[in-house]
């Protein structure tokens, strides 16, 4: 290996995605190695092999862990990363790739079979930015955390066999719908700023970043990734009537000023129920816990980011001070 070639592993998820991404990766480790990466593959079919991978990674000291998979993946890499000098960077080959559609890079779709290529090449001469990530009753999130009718959709569905994976958008969809039908929110109470809040919501979030229900909605058009703050949105309702009218809003971008709309930014907050909270990390679920206590961890994580793709995420004193980058 050349003296000056940047080391990295690729860390594989094969059971993530709707594609099987596996047969592409060689095109993207050609993209890297004409960039000058030496990149190793490693497999892994579980969290915990994933975890462990990505910190044998960091202990070895290497440039970066690039992950083919999906958000949830990303998250728990990202986690796993997290205070160490290894980047991580992502090849868009999970379900929704909210991360990857974020910074900037092509998702991999049966039109783009070569968004991999592409996101690898344009990761091998991107930069490096610090980010934060969200703590939801210690376990952290990259993206953000649902509480209300999408966390009981995340944790409705089961293990997904290899044949489905293509029709998880049309899954997703119909189960959110058949949950909407008979959904009446939740009692929450939450705690913040030294104020309180009370009411009946159909969707409670805590968000890192912009983009939402799998990107197709941007639910919170000033979020920073790096800024040390959360956005939180508690949005009243308690019927499918008012589920629609919610999305129909969130896409004419006129939520923000709804006065149904309970909005503010903060490092900490606390979530309180007299019954069950759904909840999901990342589109992971993560049961149903009474209480939920959320923190900041401030700019914990180096990501790799592609050139020009990423300004309207990161703070203004990171992109003018290049913060991070190598």
């Amino acid at each position: 290996m050349a003296a000056n070639q940047k080391r990295a592993w690729l860390i594989y998820n094969p059971d993530a995605g709707r594609f099987p991404a596996g047969p592409l990766l060689p095109g993207a480790l050609r993209s890297f190695t004409d960039a000058g990466w030496s990149v190793d593959v490693k497999e892994g079919h579980n969290p915990e092999q994933l975890r462990a991978g990505a910190v044998e990674a960091a202990e070895k000291g290497l440039e970066a862990v690039f992950v083919a998979g999906g958000d949830g993946t990303v998250g728990l890499v990202a986690d796993a990363l997290a205070g160490s000098e290894t980047a991580l960077g992502v090849l868009p080959s999970g379900t929704a790739n909210v991360w990857a559609q974020e910074i900037g890079l092509p998702r991999l779709t049966w039109a783009t079979p070569l968004a991999l290529d592409e996101a690898a090449r344009r990761l091998a001469t991107g930069s490096v930015r610090k980010v934060d990530l969200g703590i939801c009753n210690g376990r952290s999130f990259l993206l953000w955390a649902g509480i209300g009718l999408d966390g009981k959709v995340v944790n409705s569905i089961g293990p997904r066999q290899p044949w489905t994976r293509a029709f998880v958008t049309a899954q997703h969809t119909i189960l959110a719908l058949w949950e909407a039908m008979g959904w009446t929110g939740v009692e929450l109470q939450v705690e913040a700023l030294d104020q309180r809040w009370e009411g009946r919501f159909v969707v409670a979030v805590a968000s890192n970043i912009r983009a939402y229900a799998g990107g197709l909605l941007e639910l919170s058009p000033e979020a920073k990734v790096d800024d040390g703050l959360l956005e939180f949105w508690l949005l009243k309702g308690s019927s499918m009537r008012d589920v629609v009218g919610w999305v129909m809003e969130i896409l004419l971008g006129q939520h923000v000023d709804d006065p149904n709309v309970t909005y503010f930014k903060a490092e900490e907050a606390v979530f309180s129920a007299d019954q069950p909270l759904p909840m999901h990390l990342d589109g992971e679920p993560r049961g149903a816990p009474n209480q939920i206590r959320f923190g900041v961890r401030h700019r914990i994580v180096r990501v790799l980011v592609p050139q020009g793709g990423w300004p309207d995420l990161f703070s203004e004193d990171t992109v003018k001070g290049q913060e991070g980058s190598e």
